[in-house]
């Protein structure tokens, strides 16, 4: 290591704050987690953390405010600091969750190599970022696409598709970026538990209006129609073909599977009961935005679905608020003589549910 050199001492004394760094945030081995953030002109800091209550953060006599939690699952978690009013990310945390309308900062609390997310040392896929031209939204877009370990382009196998579609506010990166599909595919395949499959990764919005912040939201019944119609036409009209002409993938709909979160739970339902002859098989993770008139947005959905659905599988976390349209979903499709498998969980509408619904769904595939 250097020594420090009379000047860069006396450059350290002018500058305090190089002195005394700040650690934010710092992950014990107890599973607690300290925040630190320095205000010293604020009057009230919280931390706001994915899944739990704000916490009232204290502050010292050198201005930085800080907290510790209780002892923590071990998993990935969205947190930013309320400071008077304002929501921050941790400028001392590199770690982002990128979000188009509520970017915030994430820490990891490791657990064992068991869990899904975790990074284990096993062949790894490859995830690959591809731009297009949609004609059907008028913008320039990208999706991702992950290829399992061993995949070769030359070979003669054909591999199941798995659509994989993020949630309200999330771009194509959500389901890589905090999801981590490509780690929790990972090791299923690594573990048996899951076949070799590629995982396709849109942009999930048929018009990028919905997600502008100034628009009207989600809860738009009309430009919600138009972004879900949009997205559906883009998906098989443009993504779809695309990924079939460039990767080795099968066009049997005994192989191709739809599944999401949110906004793009809604999404999975409504594109895929509605084209029972490109997927078999349908997911959806604590659905939200599927319209009240569940018969115009499924019109021709009856019993001869049974036949050709190899799964409809629809989870909600117990204390989620979308909870009861999750219900209502359920029993739309009981009336029309729908069958599907029914998951609740722990937690609310957070990541921490999605990435388990991701390791529980994905091993009942093809």
């Amino acid at each position: 290591a250097m020594k420090p050199t009379p000047l860069l001492l006396l450059a350290m004394a002018a500058l305090p704050g190089l002195a005394q760094t700040i650690l934010s945030p710092e992950v014990g081995a107890d599973r607690r987690i300290t925040f630190r953030f320095r205000a010293p002109n604020a009057k009230e800091v919280f931390l706001a953390r994915e899944g739990a209550a704000r916490l009232p953060m204290q502050k010292d006599e050198k201005g930085v405010w800080s907290v510790t939690t209780g002892v923590l699952e071990p998993d990935i978690y969205g947190y930013s600091f309320a400071v008077d009013g304002v929501n921050l990310i941790d400028p001392l945390n590199p770690v982002m969750k990128p979000n188009l309308l509520n970017t915030t900062s994430a820490v990891h609390v490791p657990g064992p190599a068991s869990l899904p997310w975790e990074v284990n040392d096993v062949p790894r896929g490859t995830v690959h970022r591809h731009f297009y031209k949609s004609a059907i939204a008028g913008d320039h877009r990208d999706y991702f696409v992950y290829t399992p370990p061993g995949y070769d382009p030359k070979a003669k196998k054909l591999y199941p598709v798995l659509c994989l579609l993020h949630g309200f506010s999330d771009d194509a990166s959500g389901w890589t970026a905090v999801g981590r599909a490509h780690v929790i595919l990972d090791n299923l395949i690594a573990q048996g538990k899951a076949k070799p499959m590629v995982v396709v990764m849109p942009l999930g919005y048929g018009t990028m209006e919905i997600v502008s912040r100034g628009a009207p939201p989600l809860r738009d019944p009309k430009l919600r129609q138009l972004s879900f119609e949009r997205f559906r036409d883009a998906l098989l009209k443009e993504v779809l073909p695309e990924v079939g002409k460039a990767y080795r993938v099968s066009k049997n709909r005994g192989q191709r599977a739809i599944a999401g979160l949110s906004m793009g739970g809604a999404e999975s339902l409504f594109v895929g009961l509605n084209a029972l002859d490109t997927f078999a098989w349908v997911g959806a993770f604590s659905s939200g935005g599927m319209g009240e008139d569940l018969n115009a947005s499924f019109p021709k959905l009856d019993a001869k679905a049974n036949a050709q659905l190899r799964l409809l599988w629809i989870a909600c976390g117990k204390d989620d608020r979308l909870m009861d349209a999750n219900r209502k979903f359920g029993e739309f499709l009981k009336s029309r003589g729908v069958r599907y498998t029914w998951i609740e969980t722990a937690g609310a509408h957070t990541w921490l549910v999605w990435r388990r619904n991701l390791a529980e769904f994905a091993p009942l595939l093809f």
